[in-house]
């Protein structure tokens, strides 16, 4: 999908307090005790590398559900307190299939990521691929057997330039995603497909409110831009009335919400990692996959859980309206490459 003047826009486990002196004291004990899914996810996926397809959370019974191949690595699971499926693929396995799907299947309308709990890899094609288009991709899913699943999605994958709140460049709105800070100098990130649109951002849509100048942006390959400020003052550490105090990994199956200058606040889960998205404008790697939706305008815009910043809006399909697929800039990969922090 299309818009005028526009190209395209962890897991926070909550305790509730019991009534009580010594029952308020025992609650706040067991929630310090509770591990965060994500650090879980993230040791265990160092420990098992390639063996396994990944992890994901089992909203059915809210414990991190652990892929592996083998009865040793499914007993490292067990004692970290996750639960090991044996599944038929490896980490390596399907890491094989992306692999030549990048080879065989890269064309606009197209993205691609692993599923840990089916343990397959999802391509996903827009209503854009047809004719020889589809006969390709279809056949290179073909050649690969059960490893790859084809799922067709209404609409198209589209960069949606234009949150947080609005920020105006060049002809173009998008959405600023977190404000950040190295030392006692503030910036803010957005989408790298906004960065390399406009050196120099406003609040308003005249022109006549600067905010920032482009220091550096990096799309396609990667879709995060990071702006600094040149107003006075210290910026809001707030995505809306949501306070934002530290960044993580996002966790399949995690409750996400998506903040942005076009449809305000949505929510959904996160349904896959490391994903590939094949736009008209260039690939990207390593996105977070949502079921959140978004529109033109919420480029750019936070990804959180609470009080955590996971990603940053890159592109989609569908709208907020019917719904669809929307990816996300992994927000920890720009706040290193910029030497910054979130607070």
């Amino acid at each position: 999908m299309r818009f005028t003047a526009s190209r395209r826009a962890g897991l926070i486990v909550a305790a509730a307090g019991l009534v009580g002196g010594t029952l308020v004291a025992a609650s706040a004990q067991a929630s310090a005790s509770q591990v965060d899914p994500s650090q879980v996810a993230g040791k265990l996926a160092g420990q098992l590398g390639s063996r396994s397809a990944g992890s994901y959370l089992d909203h059915a019974t809210n414990k991190l559900v652990v892929t592996v191949t083998n009865a040793s690595d499914a007993k490292v699971v067990r004692a970290a307190g996750a639960v090991p499926k044996t599944v038929a693929y490896s980490g390596a396995r399907l890491a094989q299939a992306t692999s030549t799907l990048d080879s065989t299947a890269r064309v606009p309308g197209t993205a691609w990521a692993v599923d840990p709990a089916t343990d397959q890899v999802v391509l996903s094609v827009d209503s854009t691929v047809t004719g020889a288009r589809l006969a390709q991709v279809t056949k290179a899913a073909q050649q690969l057997g059960g490893t790859v699943r084809v799922n067709h999605v209404a609409g198209a994958f589209t960069t949606r330039l234009s949150g947080g709140d609005a920020i105006y460049g060049g002809q173009y709105r998008c959405s600023l995603g977190f404000n950040v800070r190295s030392g006692s100098t503030y910036y803010f990130l957005t989408a790298g497909h906004c960065g390399n649109i406009a050196s120099t951002w406003y609040s308003n849509s005249s022109h006549t409110s600067a905010l920032g100048n482009t220091q550096s942006s990096s799309f396609p390959g990667n879709d995060y831009a990071i702006v600094r400020y040149t107003t006075s003052g210290t910026p809001s550490g707030t995505v809306g009335s949501q306070d934002i105090t530290s960044a993580g990994n996002a966790t399949v199956g995690q409750t996400v919400s998506r903040r942005g200058s076009t449809t305000g606040v949505h929510s959904g889960r996160v349904t896959a990692l490391n994903a590939t998205v094949n736009y008209s404008e260039g690939t990207v790697y390593g996105m977070i996959q949502t079921t959140v939706c978004a529109e033109g305008g919420d480029s750019g815009g936070p990804l959180y859980a609470g009080t955590t910043a996971l990603g940053l809006t890159s592109g989609g399909s569908g709208n907020c309206t019917s719904g669809g697929t929307t990816f996300f800039q992994p927000v920890t990969e720009a706040l290193s490459a910029y030497g910054v922090s979130v607070y």
